[in-house]
């Protein structure tokens, strides 16, 4: 398992503090021997990513990067791609919605709401895939990592707008999966059960259903982050060499029962 990530490199987008998911996924892939760079949303976040980036074993640099801004995106990959020299793996950890459109009617979400939260959350994927394909295509191919969560295909109250950008996501998933295949790119999501993470507080009655999901879950618990990290350290090594346009599931089974 130590060396899984030996001599390949990554870029993870969505770090924000130590309990974001893609933070969990970034030590995994470090502790594999993989080098890493972190990108940051902001002034507000950068100072937490540096601190972050410090504690990794192979650290790499640690770039600024607005999903929604197509130069820093260009600016982002390429910065990347040069200190790393080269791209072996994508990590996209980036969703958001606006505060007034989680909770209360998705009914109600407005028209900037919904262009946010699909542009954020799911139009970013592709954004960032088609600027890594060069590098990844250069190396042989590559893998390219996506979060999602259950609500993509079920109606989970509060969740909203952001369960429709998650379904966008997931369906770009595979396309991109046919895009990118001849290349030897591979492109999957983890959908992983509740982890209480900072964002996750955004969503009214989190507590509740993370509470609900680990009691009917066929292993009756909730999940970590770091097996969310797990399952990502495997979408990236060689370990899942065949395995592409998948949406696989770290819920402690939630998603298979019917209660």
């Amino acid at each position: 398992m130590s060396k899984l990530m030996a001599g390949r490199t990554g870029l993870v987008v969505g770090v924000a503090n130590k309990r974001s998911i893609s933070w969990a996924i970034a030590r995994k892939l470090d502790a594999a021997g993989g080098r890493l760079a972190l990108t940051y949303q902001n002034e507000r976040t950068e100072r937490d990513v540096r601190k972050l980036a410090a504690e990794l074993a192979n650290e790499g640099p640690v770039l600024p990067l607005d999903v929604t801004d197509d130069d820093q995106l260009d600016a982002a990959v390429a910065a990347a791609a040069d200190s790393l020299g080269g791209i072996d793996v994508l990590v996209h950890g980036a969703a958001f919605a606006l505060p007034d459109d989680l909770g209360g009617r998705f009914v109600d979400t407005g028209r900037e709401g919904f262009r946010t939260a699909l542009d954020i959350s799911a139009y970013s994927l592709t954004a960032l895939a088609r600027r890594v394909e060069p590098h990844m295509a250069a190396r042989g191919g590559g893998s390219i990592i996506t979060l999602t969560y259950i609500a993509s295909h079920r109606a989970v109250p509060g969740y909203n707008v952001m369960g429709v950008a998650k379904a966008a996501l997931e369906s770009s998933v595979r396309f991109l999966a046919w895009d990118l295949g001849e290349a030897g790119i591979r492109v999957n999501a983890i959908s992983a059960g509740p982890v209480r993470t900072l964002a996750a507080r955004g969503v009214p009655g989190f507590g509740e259903m993370a509470d609900q999901a680990a009691e009917r879950s066929p292993l009756r618990r909730a999940i970590t982050a770091d097996e969310v990290g797990d399952a990502a350290l495997y979408l990236a090594s060689p370990l899942s060499a065949a395995v592409t346009g998948e949406t696989m599931f770290v819920d402690a089974g939630f998603h298979a029962v019917g209660i």
